[in-house]
């Protein structure tokens, strides 16, 4: 059962991901107000924590990686 307020738009979004001087594109599965499911475009490794910016929304949020499985990771805003 889902809590009120805590539901995730599911339809794919662009994104950027971008830390220190480098970037990287990604697929945003899903969001909510407390995280993302990103799938990872390209082979560049990606750190731990970034900044993720939603196409062509504009937002800008900061991020934590909770898990890594192959080129999707998961990430808890903060």
């Amino acid at each position: 059962m889902q809590q009120k307020g805590s539901h995730s738009t599911r339809i794919p979004k662009s994104g950027s991901i971008s830390f220190g001087r480098s970037k990287a594109d990604c697929v945003i599965r899903s969001i909510s107000a407390y995280g993302a499911a990103l799938d990872i475009v390209g082979d560049g490794k990606i750190p731990d924590d970034f900044a993720l910016t939603v196409i062509p929304d504009g937002d800008l949020r900061r991020c934590a990686v909770v898990w890594r499985k192959e080129k999707r990771i998961a990430v808890a805003f903060y």
